[in-house]
């Protein structure tokens, strides 16, 4: 390797990233996404609008009704109307959920006779239709529960639960690491997809043409910049992480630095292989966009479990690396097992295989002519 050719290269770069001012693109956009997304995901769902219809008046339903009333995912807003305006109210948006209370329904609870409670829930968003479900759920077993203790009743199972990792169910220790994957994989790939492109949209790309450089030395000093700036973005994002958004990190600084700094060229050789095939930056930017952004948040488990796609969709999240390196990143933050865990170590390997590929294919594909 000649490291004066290397030295010209990358002066040249920076000045290029300076003068462009793509050099504040670098840091902003990383912590822009961090913060957007950071504050903007959320995936509980507070204050539904709920009526109740109640046809019992018992002291059950009153207990029911109260432990609606008093929890912060529920915003009664109508008591004993009808079923058809609860169903319109639904219908014009204004309702989320109605919850009707039969007539006998404590005397048949606690002479031991099946009886039934209705729950609507709109599903027009499933997500959200289902975790307001699932809250409605858990208020009816709370307060049945709490009946059959004063009723003395022997209660024959306790549920005794434990939240492991998550304890306090925070949205933050969910979201911010999963989205690490995706700002180091779009930010690298997007910056290096420009790089080579450039030098063919200007006309530059000839002076390495007629040059005695060699393609291990262009390479190289391509893509030292991208991966110095970025490697600081692996700090910068670690520390938006625990002290603006108060993730708790329980692993191995090590295994995420180095695991971070492998999927940087993993995201950088992406970029390159666009930035060679690409004419335009233009089209090198939204090629860069599609191929990183939307697996990245498909694939990344931020809005689904990987282990919950089937089929061609489980495939395809097992070919995008950022399944791989986002398993890593929510163990060094949540679980702390490290390499102590094999499939932590079998994703290392899988992500230092990805490099060492694409960086490969990458080389094999830059041509020194036309």
């Amino acid at each position: 390797m000649n490291f004066g050719v290397i030295k010209a290269y990358f002066i040249k770069e920076l000045s290029e990233l300076v003068r462009s001012r793509l050099i504040i693109f670098v840091y902003l956009m990383p912590s822009m996404v961090m913060l957007l997304f950071g504050y903007g995901i959320k995936m509980e769902v507070t204050h539904t609008r709920t009526a109740i219809i109640d046809y019992d008046k018992s002291k059950l339903s009153y207990n029911l009704i109260s432990k609606l009333e008093h929890s912060k995912y529920f915003d009664i807003k109508y008591y004993n109307i009808n079923e058809e305006k609860a169903l319109n109210l639904m219908k014009q948006g204004k309702l989320d959920a109605f919850i009707i209370i039969p007539e006998s329904f404590e005397k048949r609870l606690f002479k031991g006779q099946k009886t039934e409670i209705g729950v609507f829930v709109d599903a027009s968003f499933p997500m959200r239709g289902s975790t307001v479900e699932s809250y409605i759920q858990g208020v009816l077993l709370n307060t049945f529960q709490d009946y059959i203790k004063n009723v003395s009743i022997k209660n024959l199972i306790t549920v005794n639960q434990r939240l492991l990792f998550n304890q306090s169910m925070r949205d933050e220790n969910a979201i911010v690491p999963g989205l690490l994957g995706i700002i180091l994989l779009v930010a690298p790939a997007i910056l290096s997809a420009l790089l080579i492109v450039r030098e063919k949209e200007y006309g530059t790309i000839f002076n390495f043409y007629s040059s005695p450089v060699s393609k291990l030395d262009f390479l190289f000093s391509k893509l030292s910049i991208p991966v110095i700036f970025h490697s600081i973005n692996i700090f910068i994002l670690f520390i938006w992480a625990v002290y603006i958004f108060d993730v708790p990190f329980r692993g191995n600084f090590f295994i995420y630095w180095i695991s971070s700094e492998i999927y940087i060229f993993i995201s950088l050789s992406i970029g390159l292989l666009v930035s060679i095939i690409a004419k335009t930056q233009v089209v090198a930017m939204l090629a860069a966009v599609v191929i990183t952004i939307i697996p990245g948040f498909l694939y990344s488990g931020i809005i689904m479990p990987i282990s919950s796609l089937k089929g061609e969709a489980y495939i395809e999240a097992h070919l995008f690396p950022v399944m791989y390196y986002n398993h890593i990143v929510y163990d060094c933050f949540l679980i702390g097992q490290g390499f102590s865990s094999e499939k932590n170590v079998f994703y290392f390997f899988v992500l230092v295989f990805y490099s060492l590929i694409l960086l490969t294919i990458g080389a094999r594909l830059m041509k020194k002519e036309l």
